[in-house]
């Protein structure tokens, strides 16, 4: 079910703007938070960006580990990512909490989060002026992979309604990716 992607094709899994749940771990204590702001910045290698405020435990672990995951979470899951994004870790276990199951990485600590259509491992690409200025990490993926139900041969398939990703819009709404359109350019 969960297949590898070819890291220049990682930036697939970002592209159509989805929220994300970032994972992280420094030593003996992991947290989840969710995300709409992380984005694909390039293709080979492959890198992201994601805001990770500065008052977060999420920040405080990824600054000690120097990694995180993005986690692309299905409509199945948009109650749990505004929990994940309204409960403090440093106030509760998120991943008790909201029932959420991890499932190892391949090249880094952070776990990632069961359930996912996509999951992003990241390396931070130390940028601190940045970081401190603008809460703007820039990571490199060093691995990439995603629920084949949904994703395969480099294109998403949205076959089963519940695993749509989303877009989180305020106030708990979201948007589901909608019904893939092929446009040819015009003459």
């Amino acid at each position: 079910m969960r297949a590898d992607v070819p890291l220049p094709k990682a930036y697939l899994l970002l592209n159509h703007g989805p929220v994300t749940l970032v994972s992280s771990r420094h030593a003996a204590r992991s947290n989840v938070m969710a995300a709409s702001w992380s984005m694909p910045l390039d293709f080979d290698p492959p890198k992201v960006a994601v805001v990770i405020d500065r008052n977060t435990l999420t920040r405080e672990l990824v600054n000690a580990s120097g990694e995180f995951a993005l986690n692309v979470p299905p409509q199945s899951l948009a109650d749990t990512v505004v929990g994940v994004g309204t409960v403090s870790g440093r106030e509760a276990d998120k991943w008790s909490r909201f029932g959420l199951g991890t499932v190892a990485a391949t090249r880094i600590a952070a776990p990632l989060v069961a359930g996912c259509v996509a999951w992003l491992e990241c390396r931070v690409l130390e940028e601190r002026a940045t970081e401190q200025r603008h809460d703007l990490f820039l990571a490199e993926v060093v691995a990439a992979s995603a629920d084949d139900r949904v994703f395969s041969g480099g294109r998403w398939h949205f076959e089963d309604d519940a695993l749509r990703t989303i877009h989180y819009v305020a106030g708990g709404q979201f948007f589901a990716t909608g019904a893939m359109r092929a446009v040819t350019a015009g003459p």
